[in-house]
């Protein structure tokens, strides 16, 4: 039986010898990218290659990428959903097309040699048509010639087999590939269009073919692009013959610990392995959140939001299991030991990991103590009411202002024999999400088309400010991280102490008087240790490429990165630093503008 380690080698194996390079998975905080809170696609590392930069490994690329997707959260916990999964990707920057990349994909999946699955349970899913693009005829005929009988391609609409990167910009169809999870075989003529249920996508085969120009004109793009993604943990779960990805030793080893924490017997009630399973997909996103070289700490905002909603979650779910004290370490310690192979971030921050999980436990713990406290308060002048319903605005006073979760003041009010006019608590969560979610407009747009002149401009401005810090500050100085938008720059770096006005001052001088030398941009492809050598500065905790880019402004900044950037500073406009504050202990951040 085939485990998850060595799907990951074969896929990896198998594309090498279709002539790809490997190339390291990246982070799961995305750098320099505003639009999404964490890596969320294999593609997402590479934008600026499929946008046209030439890559230092070459135009064939595979890789494994760890990704965080929080979108479909309410369904995890079902036998295929995840907030954290792996993709297995191949990509062809210009090079190869559909017919190379379904037949690969074919071969990879059926041939004895590599995943041996019987040609029978496969089904795939091409582009309809519509008025802008025509029916893909060209990839169901590709499918046809590799024995993907008629009966078994469905053609479906824009909504299942277009990709775009946004309104305008590359696009393209795409093709998916799915296995069948029903008794026996699939009746003839079964695909995914007849039969949703029992058709698990595995792969997805994206062809960026186009650009939309407007909403009425699609342009044949010069270099025509192939992105693939194959899911890992739901491959694994059909090579296995499971019926859930929980099944696996993904999770098998996840479920015992908590299992173990709870004394519930998995598999003895239907809601309870709900709740474990939702346990064990946080518990391992989490980890792996906090175990990244990028990795955050729970927090109020941003990415650090989302790690602390999946702690809570999780400790809500293991209350549900009569899990009363703190219980995360272990099943964390479990996630830790089962990937450290392909992920060695995990055990060298595994103090990190497991520290981070159990201090924002009891502090969720207290939270919940604080929430009960405030409803016993209520509970006299509650129970006073002849109808006894407690009204929707307490209910989110409790949540909005104690942090206190309505699925627990759902239960305490029936244990006092109590309903919650929850249409009511429903409209004032719905304003409170309406309020988040214009704050934090365009955040989650993502993908290609955010890539922009001044966000370059923008990024290049992050070389000189890191080389004007190093000459002001001392060489301790490292980037810890940064964050751009078309408005602003943001900059993280190593230092223990606020800078002065005088230090502000001199490292804003220093950056403008570089953009007033219109100084070139230079780029060089070269091996990662020769680039060392040269005195390139090199991103603390990234993965690199055995051969990578060495971007040299001038005679002042001189760094490995994959880009963009501007041609001569020149070009940047005036910088000007708006603040300098603190970020974490031992790191500081400066915001900044281009006028």
């Amino acid at each position: 039986m085939i485990t998850t380690h060595e799907l990951r080698s074969k896929y990896i194996e198998f594309f090498k010898t279709k002539a790809h390079a490997e190339i390291s998975g990246k982070s799961l905080i995305p750098e320099n990218d505003p639009t999404v809170l964490f890596t969320t696609a294999g593609m997402h590392p590479l934008v600026p290659y499929l946008l046209g930069e030439p890559h230092p490994a070459g135009k064939r690329l595979v890789d494994y990428q760890k990704c965080v997707r929080t979108g479909d959260i309410d369904e995890v916990g079902d036998p295929s959903h995840l907030t954290c999964f792996e993709m297995l990707g191949n990509w062809s920057l210009g090079d190869y097309f559909k017919k190379e990349s379904i037949a690969w994909s074919y071969e990879f999946l059926t041939d004895p040699k590599w995943l041996a699955l019987d040609p029978r349970k496969l089904s795939v899913t091409v582009f309809a048509g519509d008025e802008n693009a025509p029916r893909d005829e060209e990839s169901a005929g590709i499918w046809k010639s590799v024995g993907m009988p008629e009966g078994r391609i469905a053609y479906l609409p824009a909504s299942d087999n277009w990709w775009a990167a946004g309104p305008t910009g590359p696009c393209g169809p795409d093709t998916e590939i799915f296995y069948w999870v029903g008794e026996g075989l699939p009746p003839a003529g079964s695909n995914k269009g007849t039969d949703s249920a029992n058709w698990m996508e595995i792969w997805n085969n994206v062809f960026m073919q186009f650009n939309r120009v407007d909403e009425k004109t699609l342009v044949k793009l010069p270099a025509q692009n192939v992105d693939t993604g194959m899911g890992l943990e739901r491959t694994v779960t059909v090579l296995q013959g499971k019926t859930s990805v929980y099944q696996t030793e993904v999770f098998a080893p996840v479920i015992a610990a908590i299992c173990e924490a709870s004394g519930y017997a998995y598999g003895a009630d239907s809601e309870k392995d709900r709740s474990v399973r939702i346990v064990a997909d946080h518990v391992r996103s989490a980890a792996f959140i906090v175990g990244d070289p990028k990795g955050v700490l729970p927090s109020n905002v941003g990415a650090g939001y989302v790690l602390r909603r999946l702690i809570r979650r999780a400790v809500r779910h293991g209350r549900k299991l009569g899990i009363e004290g703190l219980f995360l370490r272990k099943p964390a310690e479990v996630v830790v030991d089962n990937f450290k192979g392909p992920y060695p971030e995990l055990d060298e921050n595994r103090a990190k990991i497991l520290d981070g999980l159990e201090a924002e436990e009891r502090k969720f713990l207290e939270t919940l103590e604080k929430g009960e406290r405030e409803f016993e308060k209520m509970l006299p002048n509650l129970l006073k009411n002849p109808q006894k319903v407690m009204s929707g605005r307490l209910a989110f006073k409790l949540y909005d202002t104690y942090g206190f979760p309505i699925e627990l003041t759902l239960e305490l009010a029936a244990e006092n024999g109590m309903t919650v006019n929850r249409d009511e608590f429903d409209e004032a969560y719905r304003k409170h999400q309406e309020l988040s979610r214009a704050g934090s407009e365009g955040t989650f747009k993502g993908g290609l088309a955010e890539q922009s002149e001044i966000t370059t401009k923008y990024h290049t401005a992050t070389h000189l400010l890191q080389a004007a810090l190093k000459r002001v500050l001392g060489d301790h100085v490292a980037q810890k991280g940064s964050n751009i938008t078309a408005e602003r720059l943001r900059f993280d770096f190593a230092h223990d102490a606020p800078m002065t006005p005088e230090q502000v001052k001199e490292v804003e001088r220093l950056v403008n008087e570089q953009i007033a030398r219109d100084l070139p941009v230079a780029m060089e492809v070269m091996d990662l240790e020769a680039a060392k050598a040269s005195g390139a500065t090199a991103l603390f905790g990234e993965k690199y490429e055995a051969r990578v880019k060495v971007y040299t402004i001038g005679d002042f900044s001189k760094e490995v990165c994959g880009g963009p950037h501007v041609e001569r500073t020149g070009t940047m406009g005036r910088f000007v630093i708006q603040k300098e504050q603190s970020s974490s202990a031992g790191v500081r951040r400066i915001r900044a503008v281009l006028e």
